[in-house]
């Protein structure tokens, strides 16, 4: 007898193959006056397939990606997919010297680039040989759009188990030499279809991709609309205004922001917002780094039609928990509860499970998580359970209804005289106050006490500093906070180091305060 298997195995293609049958002459793609429908999106992506294979390539090799939020995106990681092979996204703010590394450890047999990143990847393809579409010019490689044309429009249809890998995206390289994190076909065709179901990114529906999509998070959304049947229209480059104009124009429901973000929407003359349509947009969902509760709030009353979410996951673990536009008032500083499919555990440092209230190291179990690290068991086998639990290193407080309250990262805790201090809390207290538009806070080195806290400040637009300043924000914490918790040093920055997803990258601020 014939065994069934539940079917046709998922594939990041599958959407894109789908619609372009189902609705061919709906528009997939915007970016800028450019325009895809479903049907063209189809036949590049075909195109794009073929014409990778005929460069020698077979299923299974990598193709290194290029680019920034543009029309070419979809449809290169869904021409990739079809013909079985995997992407590799570089962020296109690599050193060379970063991005040859990463070429060669993930062995990336082919590449793809906005001819604008040339000077990026044009030596490392020269020496390693290897083949290369280039879009919008030719410094390096072939043509992409003449490499299109002269491809039969045919989907190769390569058969790949749903459990291997689509693409290896590294992460920063926060401890060390980057780790590629594989993630599964399986993974993201189920995140899109669940996102399109939270967020409201399917068919009938346009969304913003405002998140670079070399990104893990910024291609999940920035994707999960086209596999969706929805609409994608392409931000190429973070601007507030720029923002508002593409929802205004293209009436977009839903975007996918980081704090950062929102930062500076709220730094904008409150007349640029009152003076645009932004009627269509109903939803927000924020991730990458804690979104503070002041912060949250003008969201909310500067956006007062849109469901607000916070998400919170990693690469590695994909989402791991949302709070819901109605438990927002009700659950100040939570990042919700267990997302779809998703099994959570909290151990406190006896390695036993923490109760309600008790921090502990969070662990999460999912379809989303990710097959592990390219070439790198060692740390694969360190972030994973035997049972199949993966942690990102956060300690955290579910209460009693098991809403999850992330206290800080593992190795971003301060221990100052033998005393815990978790920057996040310092942090969320320095929000409140009316000056301060963003802060972050670390451990600097001490003889006496180990270490002790240090917050480095962006001030709010026309907001004096000096002494006076400090002492005024000494005194803000001093109301909320343990004395031991209030920061010991301070400075007052223009603006504060970040990676690609928009998170605060905390080693460079720890670099500062080591002593020369």
């Amino acid at each position: 007898m014939p065994v069934l298997r539940g079917g046709a195995p998922l594939s990041i293609a599958g959407g894109v193959r789908e619609f372009a049958r189902a609705t061919p002459g709906a528009t997939a793609v915007i970016d800028g006056d450019r325009a895809l429908t479903y049907a063209a999106l189809g036949d590049r992506s075909n195109r794009l397939a073929t014409a990778l294979l005929a460069r020698g390539l077979t299923p299974g090799d990598r193709v290194a990606v290029l680019l920034g939020n543009r029309l070419e995106y979809p449809e290169i990681a869904a021409g990739i997919a079809k013909a079985g092979l995997l992407m590799v996204p570089l962020n296109p703010r690599l050193t060379p010297a970063e991005a040859r590394y990463i070429l060669e450890h993930s062995g990336s047999g082919a590449v793809v680039l906005d001819d604008a990143y040339a000077s990026i990847v044009g030596d490392s393809i020269e020496e390693l040989r290897l083949p290369a579409l280039s879009v919008d010019g030719v410094q390096t490689g072939h043509s992409y759009e003449e490499a299109l044309a002269g491809a039969r429009a045919v989907d190769p249809a390569v058969r790949v188990d749903e459990l291997d890998p689509f693409c290896i995206t590294y992460t920063s390289g926060t401890t060390g030499r980057p780790k590629g994190v594989l993630i599964s076909h399986r993974s993201r065709a189920l995140t899109f279809y669940c996102s399109a179901m939270e967020w409201g990114l399917g068919t009938g529906r346009t969304s913003v991709a405002v998140a670079p999509m070399y990104h893990g998070a910024g291609f999940a959304f920035g994707y999960a609309p086209v596999y969706t049947g929805g609409t994608v229209t392409m931000l190429r480059k973070w601007d507030p205004e720029a923002l508002l104009h593409l929802v205004e124009r293209d009436r977009a429901q839903s975007a996918f922001l980081v704090p950062t973000h929102a930062q500076m929407l709220r730094a904008l003359d409150g007349a640029k917002l009152a003076d645009r349509d932004l009627s269509s947009l109903d939803t927000l969902y924020f991730n990458a780094a804690a979104l503070p509760w002041a912060l949250k709030q003008w969201v909310m009353e500067a956006f007062p039609s849109c469901g607000v979410h916070e998400l919170y996951g990693s690469t590695e673990a994909g989402i791991i928990t949302n709070l819901r536009p109605a438990d927002q008032h009700r659950k100040p500083g939570s990042v919700g509860h267990a997302w779809y499919m998703t099994e959570l555990r909290v151990l406190g440092p006896d390695g036993e499970p923490a109760g309600p209230g008790e921090p502990g190291e969070l662990f999460s179990r999912s379809p989303f998580l990710m097959n592990g690290y390219h070439e790198n068991q060692a740390a694969t086998e360190e972030c994973t359970t035997e049972d199949g639990f993966l942690t990102c290193g956060d300690i955290v407080v579910r209460d009693d209804e098991g809403y999850v309250h992330v206290v800080d990262r593992k190795k971003d805790m301060i221990i100052s005289g033998g005393v815990n201090v978790y920057p996040r809390e310092v942090e969320e207290a320095l929000a409140g106050h009316a000056s301060v538009a963003e802060v972050a806070v670390v451990g600097t080195p001490s003889e006496t006490w180990g270490e002790e806290v240090m917050a480095y400040v962006v001030l709010r637009d026309g907001e004096p500093g000096g002494s006076g300043l400090i002492a005024d924000l000494e005194a803000h914490c001093r109301t909320g906070l343990a004395g031991y918790k209030t920061p010991r040093h301070w400075e007052i920055v223009d603006a504060l180091p970040r990676n690609a997803a928009g998170k605060i990258v905390k080693r460079d601020l720890k670099a500062k305060t080591k002593p020369s």
